[in-house]
């Protein structure tokens, strides 16, 4: 199974990536001109994107296409919309011209509902923006919503839905095995994830 990572280079994605190898799958690393590829596999297959100006051919040749991008905490308006709506969205489109099987996105809790007093509040709505526009595409979807990101491995003892407390902690490790199970989990197909990690 050929996987798109976007974000591969990220701190989600270089995890992502090693996971999705651990379970015999091929990852394929989006990844920008500046990017720093040194902590990715040096058998991985690297693909040049930048989210903000993606090449019509970004997914050709891939069953399923993950979205663990991010524009960071410190970038501005502009950028986060840039990166986390648009480009997501322009992900979503392409891959639907390509004709992939399956779409994963790495969302956020409060995206469902951005509050209107939030700090974060673009941020939030760039990505339920995002999540929508997944949602219509017509594609199989799974949208991970993870609570508050540590940089830990986790110990795969994951929450999901209703009980997830939305002040808990989710590890990047949990993370990126969540987002590796939602590439061919038929029991999430179309279904939004909502996770934190144990504790």
């Amino acid at each position: 199974m050929n996987v798109l990572v976007a974000g591969a280079t990220g701190k989600t994605g270089l995890r992502l990536i090693k996971e999705l190898k651990s379970r015999g799958r091929n990852p394929i690393a989006l990844v920008r001109e500046s990017s720093d590829t040194s902590g990715l596999p040096s058998d991985v297959t690297q693909r040049q994107g930048d989210l903000t100006d993606l090449p019509e051919d970004v997914c050709a040749g891939c069953e399923v296409i993950v979205f663990a991008a991010g524009s960071g905490g410190d970038t501005d308006e502009e950028m986060t919309n840039k990166v986390d709506r648009d480009g997501a969205i322009k992900l979503v489109d392409l891959a639907v011209k390509a004709g992939v099987k399956r779409f994963v996105m790495l969302s956020t809790v409060g995206a469902e509902k951005p509050p209107a007093d939030s700090k974060l509040r673009n941020y939030l709505e760039a990505k339920h923006d995002a999540d929508e526009h997944l949602k219509s595409s017509g594609l199989v979807y799974a949208i991970v919503r993870p609570v508050s990101l540590t940089s830990d491995d986790g110990n795969r003892d994951i929450i999901y839905g209703d009980a997830v407390d939305e002040n808990g902690k989710a590890a990047r490790g949990d993370v990126a095995a969540v987002l590796a199970n939602a590439t061919d989990d038929t029991d999430w197909a179309n279904e939004i994830l909502l996770m934190e990690s144990k504790t």
